[in-house]
């Protein structure tokens, strides 16, 4: 049994802590979803276990009025960051490749202005934003929230796949040009497939932003609401439990994607040199 030192428990500790602190409010949230309303406003005791479970409130935001619906709002939000996801992925990742393997005059300074470009906060654009896409006819559409939130994406997203592309060494791409494949093989068939655990990095970060992205969404759309604006039209005082239940049905589809992506995602955030 391998021992373990003083110094190693304290780090393990401290991490445990960590991620208790960050735990914290999700199991409060997720607790708060299954208490009956007594439990919750109860001025006289914090109430935490000694309750009998309930998915009342569940019932409520699924199949109960269309007042407290959460169906179209969730439907919305899984199209938008689905959409948004792909579009950046597919956008990004052969931009990224470019500015990897590809140098010209003002090549820095192209990295440096499209990372201002996420510089600037969202509620810094919004109002000629809002024109821009009234008049387009994008305001107030799928289609107009996925290009909102890809625009917003786009930046790092390009900056975060050009450092994985950076950790391959050329000489892969010298050797497969001497095989006779060309650039675009080299990409398709020896590249990408080593950068597997970047795109699916890339994708997670991208889809979390879509998924709990509020000031854009609210703004550019009136008969559309995505999850974050559509929890932000519940009652804070007396519509907790709704509230609760729907932030946690809003946790499950973002843990989904990540479980199906998991196996490349530890390899995406640890790469490095390659053997």
């Amino acid at each position: 049994m391998k021992h373990i030192n003083g110094k190693t428990a304290a780090r393990y500790c401290a991490a445990l802590l960590v991620v208790a602190l960050f735990m914290f409010p999700i199991f409060w949230f997720a607790l708060t979803a299954i208490k009956p309303r007594w439990a919750i406003f109860n001025k006289d005791q914090v109430i935490w276990f000694d309750f009998v479970p309930t998915i009342e409130n569940f019932l409520a935001v699924w199949i109960g009025p269309s007042i407290f619906s959460i169906r179209e709002s969730m439907l919305s939000s899984i199209i938008v960051a689905s959409g948004s996801t792909v579009v950046v992925v597919i956008v990004s990742v052969p931009a990224a490749f470019g500015l990897s393997r590809i140098a010209f005059r003002g090549h820095r300074w192209f990295l440096a202005g499209t990372l201002a470009h996420r510089f600037l906060p969202p509620v810094a654009i919004i109002i000629p934003l809002f024109f821009i896409f009234h008049n387009l006819g994008l305001r107030d559409t799928h289609a107009g929230i996925i290009l909102a939130h890809t625009l917003i994406s786009m930046p790092v997203a390009v900056l975060l796949m050009k450092s994985f592309f950076d950790d391959i060494p050329r000489e892969i791409d010298d050797m497969a040009c001497i095989d006779g494949a060309t650039r675009l093989q080299t990409f398709w068939c020896i590249i990408l497939p080593t950068v597997r655990g970047g795109v699916a990095a890339t994708a997670i970060l991208c889809f979390i932003f879509s998924w709990t992205e509020f000031l854009l969404s609210l703004f550019l759309t009136s008969s559309i609401r995505t999850l974050p604006v559509r929890i932000s039209l519940f009652d804070a005082g007396s519509q907790v439990s709704l509230i609760a239940a729907t932030g946690t049905s809003a946790l499950v589809p973002g843990f989904i994607f990540i479980l199906l992506v998991q196996r490349y995602l530890v390899r995406g955030l640890t790469m490095g040199a390659l053997k």
